[in-house]
């Protein structure tokens, strides 16, 4: 059997769904639902009867940031992605060369030592790269003038506060052109007490209405909160996730436990909601309250503890993202579920469409016992995206 899932240009979601035409709202998009290998087709309005009561969505309060700002290195322009901000003050960023488009294009990050002006009075100086085995993403160390004496370290509410006046959310070449940042909220969005935030929009919950909450919780979903302010995404390289501050609070461990002491499903509202409750999870496999920073990259091999179904976007293949889905739903699923989204052109990105993961009914687990194996990389890394597989006897 052949998979291919290279993704034609017409199926990237260049505007938000209420964009698309009167009397739209944010839900007007397509869900594919898999259970199992079993995929049906459906209205993200169609959900709240997808799921069934003592069901809990885990969904990612995280505000979305102004991230990107315009900047200088001498008098070359540049634009600068905010990504993390550090325990000691610095920030994780990510310079990008405008491509007179309204978008940006790849650039080398570094050398140490480069200084970037940025609106304000405000400096970067790049002290190093986050990580050694590549240089997309460098700490850098806020400054400003404080009178005559030098630079200072520029405090966070002094970067937030440049953000707020002169940054905007960062935006990709696939969409149509810039959008105000409510757009790249979500409903279940919250300011944080210390103003931190995401570089890019958790949007899996983007369809999600006050209207659509409210129809959940009367049939009796519940939604337990958490946050993970998620950096800024590697476009063009498909990096794994690095380390991110996240934060799951009691009462929302306290109802995941509650929910699985039930026969309740934890369904993850996007791939951050799984990250941040799997690196909550203790040594007996329960659920605690827990923040700080998290590194967990989930794979198949280290599978999932807590999650049962996952709400996720379309996204371009790479690796931890389809590593995750793995881990969730099994191999088997992820290339039935790709191949019939492609089928069925649905949009992909963030103004996209989105699919629905759940356990898979009796006839489901018959047909999972044939499970693909592959005796090479993952199917999405080979050339042309392409694998030969064969099945295991049951």
């Amino acid at each position: 059997m052949r998979v291919a899932v290279r993704v034609p240009p017409e199926l990237s979601a260049r505007v938000p769904a209420e964009q698309r035409g009167p009397g739209l709202d944010r839900d007007a998009v397509r869900l594919l639902v898999s259970r199992g290998t079993e995929v049906t087709h459906h209205g993200f309005r169609e959900l709240p009867g997808l799921l069934r009561a003592g069901d809990v969505l885990v969904v990612n309060t995280s505000e979305t940031l102004p991230a990107a700002v315009d900047g200088a290195i001498g008098h070359a322009r540049v634009v600068v992605h905010f990504s993390t901000r550090g325990d000691d003050g610095r920030w994780a960023v990510e310079l990008r060369d405008p491509d007179g488009r309204g978008t940006t294009r790849a650039r080398a990050g570094g050398p140490a030592g480069t200084e970037v002006s940025l609106p304000g009075g405000l400096r970067l100086l790049l002290e190093e790269p986050l990580d050694r085995a590549g240089g997309r993403l460098w700490w850098a160390r806020p400054l400003v003038d404080d009178g005559g004496s030098g630079p200072a370290p520029a405090g966070p509410g002094r970067v937030l506060g440049v953000m707020r006046a002169h940054g905007r959310p960062i935006r990709y070449s696939y969409t149509a052109r810039d959008q105000p940042l409510s757009v790249y909220r979500t409903v279940f969005a919250l300011p944080s007490a210390d103003g931190a935030g995401s570089a890019e929009m958790p949007s899996a919950a983007r369809p999600f209405t006050v209207r659509m909450v409210t129809e959940l919780v009367s049939r009796g979903v519940q939604f337990a909160p958490i946050e993970l302010h998620t950096g800024v995404a590697s476009a063009e390289a498909h990096e794994p996730p690095y380390p991110e501050r996240f934060r799951v609070p009691e009462v929302s461990a306290r109802l995941i436990r509650a929910a699985r002491a039930a026969g309740g499903r934890v369904v993850a509202v996007g791939t951050t909601a799984v990250r941040a409750v799997e690196s909550a999870v203790d040594a007996d496999g329960v659920v605690r309250a827990r923040e700080g920073w998290t590194d967990l990259v989930i794979t198949p091999e280290r599978g999932v503890r807590v999650v049962d179904g996952l709400l996720t976007g379309l996204h371009e293949p790479e690796a931890s993202h389809l590593l995750m889905l793995e881990a969730v739903a099994g191999r088997a699923a992820v290339e039935r579920g790709y191949a019939q989204a492609l089928h069925g052109r649905y949009l992909w990105h963030e103004f996209g469409d989105v699919h629905l993961v759940l356990p898979p009914g009796r006839a489901s687990r018959r047909a999972l016992r044939q499970q693909l194996r592959v005796r090479r990389e993952p199917w999405w890394c080979e050339p042309a995206h392409r694998v030969h597989v064969t099945y295991e006897s049951p």
